[in-house]
């Protein structure tokens, strides 16, 4: 390894830290990174919104008091709406009556208020202490119903329904699918303990997956949702790991001679693209989920590394400074002549893919400050979307319209989303800690 290259790059606070393992593959660089731990529910801060937003009401659900958590649906429902960017809820404290059936509804009262849309419904205890949940949704304009959802869950699922019918409405007015009913993973870090947690999309139900005293990085969620890859380096060296969420069992899937990193999934959930130093140098290769079947996807000797699978399944694409400086360039899966992908700029790393295929997102050096950037693969256009000077590790929502991201706000590490075309954003910090590598998991199904 040039000791001069990675000490110029640590010494320039690089943002990829999994670029500066390649290079160094020392624990003080994310040490650095990190300080306190995550210990509550992420705090949003929500800024811009769309040019034209929807107005909506979303009426209390009249929830038993013995069943009401923190947030009541209503409010969870509203937050998620607001969060998009794409919704105005409405204040209705001035309604003189509030309906929770649509035979109850005057609609005069809605268009007064200038309402397009609105959200009613009830939840009922059952004899066996579960929720019967049922929300209606209306067109005020048409006076039409436009959506009848009923759950019956246990308490401890409200949260998730609550997303769930944010979803619906969101598709509804939009004609795209929400991204609230999901999860993310995150790595907090307490003294010298770190921690892989597990939560809500907008972090509450947190769940710690993996803990140790070394570090751990790179969580990558399987497609299907059911597990999670991830580095550790409890064994002094970096290992690829794989873990059932639901089971809790995990096992070494890469633990070859020299490091082990970056893992990421294939879309059929089948392989991983790794990054190892089998030989001289990082290169990637892909391996079964179980841990058979290592294949070496590019030869060169520069780094290569940051694997990520083209949603077709065709494609690697990866960052490499093959070229003189990190770009990112794309290989076939099954290895073959690697092409270069970026062309503006000198400092691109990274790569992630939306869901849809339409969009690449990466991070960018613009000036010193390093920033998400979004490529239109359709047209070639590139937008920078963040406004930070250390933003790292961008991550697409499963209906990709919105990257989470990793950014550091008055010395402290904290989360952060911004849409696709750059008009809303949030801020998802922590009181006293700091957070970083988010990864956004894929959509849930609903509770049966």
């Amino acid at each position: 390894m040039n000791n001069i290259v990675t000490m110029t790059r640590v010494k320039s606070r690089l943002i990829d830290n999994r670029w500066a393992l390649i290079n160094a593959f020392c624990t003080s660089i994310l040490v650095w990174m990190f300080a306190n731990p995550a210990q509550a529910a992420l705090e949003i801060e929500i800024s811009g919104g769309s040019a034209i937003q929807i107005p909506i009401a979303i009426l209390p659900l009249n929830e038993p008091a013995n069943v009401q958590g923190k947030s009541r649906i209503h409010e969870i429902i509203s937050n998620d709406l607001k969060g998009s960017g794409m919704f105005r809820v409405l204040n209705t404290s001035g309604v003189p009556s509030l309906p929770t059936t649509a035979a109850q509804i005057k609609y005069t009262d809605w268009t007064a208020l200038k309402a397009q849309g609105l959200s009613i419904g009830e939840v009922q205890q059952t004899a066996n202490g579960n929720l019967k949940i049922n929300v209606q949704v209306v067109d005020v304009l048409r006076q039409t119903p436009l959506l009848q959802s009923t759950y019956t869950v246990s308490p401890s699922q409200y949260r998730h329904v609550a997303h769930l019918i944010a979803d619906q409405i969101y598709e509804k007015f939009t004609g795209q699918p929400g991204a609230f009913a999901t999860r993310i993973a995150y790595v907090t870090k307490a003294g010298k303990r770190f921690t892989l947690q597990i939560a809500d999309y907008d972090g509450f139900n947190a769940q710690t997956l993996v803990s140790s005293n070394e570090p751990i990085i790179s969580p990558a969620w399987a497609p299907d949702g059911s597990k999670m890859a991830y580095v550790s380096f409890e064994k002094k060296k970096p290992i690829v790991f794989v873990q059932s969420l639901y089971t809790g069992e995990r096992k070494v899937v890469a633990n070859f001679k020299g490091n082990n990193s970056a893992p990421a999934w294939a879309p059929d959930g089948s392989k991983l693209a790794v990054v190892l130093t089998y030989g001289a140098n990082s290169q990637i290769y892909t391996i079964s989920a179980d841990g058979s079947n290592l294949q070496q996807v590019t030869k060169s000797s520069s780094i290569d590394t940051e694997p990520a699978f083209s949603p077709d399944g065709q494609f690697i694409y990866f960052s490499s400074d093959r070229g003189g400086r990190p770009q990112i360039y794309k290989v076939p899966a099954s290895g073959g002549s690697a092409s270069r992908v970026t062309f503006e700029g000198g400092y691109n790393v990274s790569p992630r893919f939306s869901p849809d295929g339409k969009y690449l997102t990466y991070i960018r050096n613009d000036g010193g400050s390093f920033k998400v950037a979004v490529q239109d693969l359709g047209s070639g256009d590139v937008k920078l979307l963040s406004t930070g000077s250390q933003d790292e590790s961008p991550s697409f929502a499963p209906n990709a319209r919105t990257i989470m991201y990793a950014t550091r706000v008055g010395g402290k590490g904290t989360l952060a989303t911004v849409t696709v075309d750059g008009l809303v954003r949030q801020r998802l910090s922590e009181a006293g800690g700091d957070i970083r590598e988010p990864a956004w998991g894929p959509a849930q199904a609903a509770p049966k």
